[in-house]
Order: C-alpha cells, then structure tokens, then sequence
C-alpha cells in the first residue's frame, strides 16, 4: 500500500459519498466488482490508469481535476507517490509525479529490457525530452535513428512517429519527459 494508493482510495470514495452512490452502484456503473470498489477506496489495490479514468468519469469529473487538489499542496514527490507499471515484456514506466496530467509537462522513467522497444507513439503536438541513466538506447524519430548512451539526453519535437528500442544487453532506464503530458 503506497502514499498514492491510499490518496486515490480517499479521493474516490469522497466522491463517491458526495455523488450520494453506494460501493455497488459505483461498481455497476463501471462494469467493476464491489470488492475491487472496496479495496481501492481502502487503498489495498491499484487501478489501472484506464480504470481509474472510468472510475472518475463516472464520479462526474476527469483525471486532470481529480488530481489538481493534491498538486497545488505538494511540490516534492518521493517513491510512495511514483506509480509504475509492468508492461506485458518485461519494461517498466514509473510515473514520478502521480498528478502531472493536469500539468503542462509529464516527467516518466522508462525501463526497456534489452531486444525491446516502448510502443510506437503517432506524430502529435509538443516535444520530448531524454536523458539515458543506464545502458543504450536507440531513439526512433520518422526516419531518423540515433544511438544515445548513459549520460546523453535527447530533444525532439513529437511531430512524427517516436519510439525507443534498448540497444546492447543490458536493461536501460531514461529519464523521459513529455510536454505536454501523453503517457
């Protein structure tokens, strides 16, 4: 049970309350259990983003305004607050600040195991920004390809298609930061 989960547990059922809904007509609403309703509120288990974003949407708000209360009080985030996920080949993204969707910049780390890549993203507004803490990374930009080592960052608008792909045989993990948000 992490800092974050236990705020978002709080928050949801704050809502849910103010909304005058029950564990199950939130639950029947988001095509969910009441025992995973319950756990979450308790802060005991952890909603994917997608979930979490159905939650809130049927609380009458969105992830951006579900978030901003707790951003305007906090400035300094430490591993409690990050949230990671697990991809299906082994890589990981930690969001390091839970709320930075309602921001204008949305600072990750990615991990990529080696012979693996992060999910082509389309062309789209804004830039991104790298910097490789460990191993070797391929950067992917339209058709431009660019090795970049431990201790070299990256810049690049997002106006083609971009994707990182781990190069060597060890895992490398880059500081990513996208602007605006896109994660």
């Amino acid at each position: 049970m992490t800092n974050l989960d236990v705020y978002i547990g709080d928050r949801i059922k704050q809502l849910r309350n103010r909304n005058g809904l029950t564990q199950q007509e939130l639950a029947d609403r988001t095509e969910l259990t009441k025992g995973f309703i319950s756990q979450v509120e308790r802060g005991q288990s952890s909603a994917s983003v997608e979930t979490l974003s159905d939650i809130v949407t049927c609380l009458g708000t969105n992830l951006s305004d579900f978030f901003k209360e707790e951003l305007a009080g906090q400035m300094v985030f430490g591993e409690d607050d990050y949230f990671e996920k697990t991809t299906d080949d082994g890589n990981t993204v930690t969001w390091l600040v839970p709320s930075a969707q309602g921001m204008s910049l949305e600072p990750i780390i990615v991990g990529l195991k080696p012979g693996t890549q992060t999910m082509p993203d389309k062309a789209h507004e804004g830039e991104e920004f790298g910097y490789v803490l460990s191993g070797t990374v391929i950067l992917h930009h339209g058709d431009s390809v660019e090795k970049v080592g431990k201790g070299e960052s990256f810049i690049y608008k997002s106006d083609k298609i971009h994707y990182l792909s781990a190069a060597g045989n060890r895992e490398a993990k880059v500081l990513w930061i996208s602007c605006p948000p896109s994660f």
